[in-house]
This record gives C-alpha cells, sequence and structure tokens, in this order.
C-alpha cells in the first residue's frame, strides 16, 4: 500500500494558526451537540462500568482503571458508549480526549457508560465529520494548551458544553479528513498490538511463576516440608531479601537538578512516575543534572527496582517492583530518586525469578511501611525481615530459561512503542493542520 504526501504552500489565517487555504473554519456546534455524563457512584462491582476524567490520559483510555457503577436500563441506555464514540474531560484535566473503539468495548466485561465531568459528541443529522480525525485534532499539543488557556479556576479547572461547542474545528474535506485519520491510526494500532503482546507476554510469565512456585505443579512428587512461609519442596531455603541482593536508595535530588526534558551534561532519572500499580515499568522519563551524584545513585537497564515511597495508601505503589529501560539510542547509565530502592543481586540469574516474586509479594513488601500521611518503607527492616523462597539454582536455571525470552520480547516490544510513538506525535500536528497533505492512500 502506497501513500502520497505533499506539503502544503498556500495558507490563510485564522484566529490561533495559519490553515490551507481550502480548509474551513468552523466550530464544534456546526457538527455536534454534547450530552452531558451520568451522576452516579463509582464501586467494585455494578452492571456497568463507568468511565471518569482520571481514566483518560495522554496514551488513550486506561480500562484498568475503570471502575463499576449501578444504573438502570433507561440510564444505560442514554449513556451507553459506542464504537465511533468521542468524549472530553471538562474538569480537572480539561480536553482531555477519548475515542471510544470497538475493541477497547470488548474487553470490557460490562457496557461501559461516562460520567458527568465528561461530554459526549452527538454528532447533528446530516453532518459529514470523522470523529477519529476531531479526536486527533484535540489530541495536539496546540489545541490542548488553547483548551488550558481558556478553562475556568485556578485549583479546579472547568468548563461546560456551552464553551465546549464554541471550540474551533479546522475542516478539511471529509475524505481528507478520513486519510489523515488512517494514518495516525496505523500507528496507534500498532502501539496498541504490541501493548497488547505485552500484557500477553507477562501474564505467561506470572502463570509460569505461579504454576511453579505458588501451586509447585512440577514438584508434587516431590517430599514438602514446613518453613516460615509455609510447605514447600525439601532443599529449598527461605533467605532474608538481604542475603540474595544489596538494598540501596537512590538520590536525594532538589527540585532545581530535576528537568523534564534532555539536558546537557544530565542522565535520566528514574523516578516514582515509572512506577506502576502491581509491578512493571513505565517508560516516563525525568532528567538530572547535579554536582552531588556518587556512583551509588547510577542504575542500567535491566536493573531491578521497587518504590519505597507512595504519597497515600490508595497508590499502591509501594513494593511494586519493575525492570529498568532506557529509550532507544541512549547509550549511558540512568540516575535513581530516593523515592526508588535498587536490589542489585549477587546472582544475577535471580533476577526474573525474584521480580516475578516480589510482584506476589507485594503486599508483603508494602506492610514495611511506615508514616501516616506519607508512607515510607523501612528499608532496614525490608533487607532483615523480608523473606524470600530460594529453590535450588538448577531450578532457577530452567525457570530463568522459559522466561527471559519473553522479558526480552516485552522490553523490544516497548522500545519499538516509543519509535512509534515519537514518529506518530511528529506527523500529528503536520496533518491536523494542514502542513503536510494526504493525497493519497
Amino acid at each position: 500500500m502506497s501513500i502520497k504526501f505533499k506539503w502544503e504552500t498556500e495558507f490563510k489565517e485564522t484566529e490561533l494558526r495559519d490553515i490551507p487555504k481550502d480548509w474551513e473554519e468552523r466550530k464544534i456546534s456546526d457538527f455536534y451537540k454534547l450530552l452531558y455524563g451520568i451522576t452516579t457512584s463509582s464501586s467494585d462491582k455494578g452492571n456497568c462500568r463507568l468511565l471518569r476524567m482520571t481514566d483518560i490520559g495522554k496514551e488513550g483510555i486506561n480500562i484498568g482503571t475503570v471502575p463499576y457503577a449501578e444504573t438502570s436500563e433507561k440510564e444505560l441506555r442514554k449513556y451507553s458508549l459506542k464504537d465511533d464514540d468521542l468524549i472530553i474531560s471538562r474538569i480537572a484535566n480539561v480536553g482531555a480526549i477519548g475515542y471510544i473503539k470497538k475493541d477497547l468495548l470488548e474487553r470490557m466485561d460490562k457496557p461501559l457508560i461516562f460520567g458527568s465531568y465528561l461530554l459526549k459528541f452527538v454528532k447533528l443529522s446530516e453532518t459529514e465529520v470523522n470523529n477519529k480525525f476531531i479526536y486527533y485534532f484535540y489530541s495536539s499539543n496546540p489545541m490542548q494548551e488553547f483548551i488550558e488557556s481558556i478553562a475556568e479556576g485556578s485549583t479546579r479547572p472547568n468548563t461546560n458544553a456551552k464553551v465546549v461547542s464554541r471550540f474551533p474545528v479546522y475542516y478539511p474535506h471529509p475524505s481528507e479528513q478520513s486519510r489523515i485519520a488512517t494514518v495516525l491510526s496505523w500507528f496507534d494500532d500498532l502501539i496498541e498490538n504490541k501493548k497488547r503482546q505485552n500484557e500477553i507476554l507477562e501474564k505467561t510469565a506470572m502463570a509460569i511463576f505461579k504454576s511453579w512456585f505458588i501451586d509447585f505443579e512440577p514438584f508434587k512428587n516431590e517430599e514438602f516440608v514446613d518453613s516460615e512461609l509455609g510447605q514447600m519442596p525439601k532443599g529449598w531455603e527461605v533467605k532474608p531479601i538481604g542475603e540474595m541482593a544489596e538494598i540501596r536508595n537512590g538520590l536525594s535530588y532538589s527540585g532545581k537538578e530535576k528537568f523534564e526534558e534532555p539536558v546537557e551534561g544530565g542522565y535520566i532519572f528514574i523516578t516514582l512516575n515509572n512506577a506502576i500499580e502491581g509491578g512493571g515499568f513505565k517508560p516516563v522519563y525525568a532528567w538530572i543534572k547535579s554536582d552531588r551524584i556518587k556512583k551509588r545513585h547510577f542504575l542500567e537497564e535491566g536493573d531491578l527496582i521497587i518504590p519505597n515511597t507512595e504519597q497515600t495508601k490508595d497508590e499502591r505503589l509501594l513494593g511494586s517492583p519493575g525492570i529498568v529501560f532506557f529509550p532507544p539510542g541512549y547509550k549511558y547509565k540512568g540516575i535513581y530518586s530516593h523515592h526508588i530502592t535498587k536490589i542489585l543481586l549477587f546472582d544475577p540469574k535471580h533476577k526474573l525469578y525474584l521480580y516475578l516474586f516480589l510482584r506476589f509479594t507485594r503486599e508483603d513488601s508494602a506492610s514495611f511501611a511506615t508514616g501516616t500521611g506519607v508512607l515510607g518503607m523501612d528499608i532496614e527492616n525490608f533487607r532483615k525481615n523480608k523473606l524470600v523462597v530460594v529453590p535450588p539454582l538448577e531450578i532457577i536455571n530452567r525457570f530463568h530459561s522459559l522466561v527471559e525470552p519473553l522479558f526480552q520480547k516485552i522490553i523490544r516490544n516497548q522500545k519499538q512503542i516509543m519509535v512509534l510513538r515519537k514518529i506518530r506525535d511528529t506527523l500529528l500536528p503536520l496533518l491536523v493542520y494542514g502542513r503536510l497533505r494526504v493525497e493519497e492512500i
């Protein structure tokens, strides 16, 4: 399949920016009416899932955070979201926009409705507009900055349907809207496919771990003995984590030493923002430049880390392990903050085993926390009293040979996602503002 692009050279001026001469400047109200979401409470059970403003981020809708709710059949019909629906946040993270895809709905175990802090775009009859194009248009940084500039309120920015209905829309011919949406969707679909692959790979590794070291399925014919952590095969050991690894906290930094963008002479900085509830590693990178960095503050790709701090008990980051990786092309070591603990294993072959062991025992790790408002892990207590079941090395080696390829593929996928996202983010404003035209697909 071939794509034909051309660079646009002829523009006309609008209030916010120049657009191609053959595009129109319109308003949301020309194409949509806006429907407020349902006012109801979230729950851990119910007959539907409730999409909230906090479930929509820069990478789309996070279905893992969407709670349940209970509502009537009438309200379910009124507020249900369907394939190709478009919603936008009007409170707090004003302008966060979500596009509903069929595969997202298929992954839900209940119908999906939208909450009161969201607005749904409902097409007017006879309207020719591509919802996915509108989604990409309002996802762009210039439009997000525009929305932020007109949001009211300082502590809790907000807007309403009347204001949103006046938002500008730069309107190419519907066929060009479709071509733009198709090109950008290719990248999003590739990214989503690799994310789904990683979910399956991680679940596979965890299932193997559970089979071997929780249910002991390959070892059921062996003799079992009692231990501090319950029954286990004879010849296995229980050790404090401090006998398996050196436990180190990172750099205590000041605000002026941390940067959101790369800085000359700086290093990638691993912080709580890289942690994922329950376990995993999020590639959201900050940068650090400091003359107080010591050798002990460095970490390398593949290092095992856990958060040792969280602001509230609801965050559930504390003790959630992650394996560090850096962006493609980054060839240096990184630095980690004092909110992160590095677990430097004496035998590297134990790393994947210990990572998964820590995932299964996160609640126990979190029990080493102290404090009331801000929780912090008592590292010395954790080092001495966090107990780990340690199988014989030959079993660890067999397990490692099974799961190592899975984790290698996960990291390759993560790096490819970063490259795809960078290309997509570069193309998006060029396409939705008509600098680069998609003439043919």
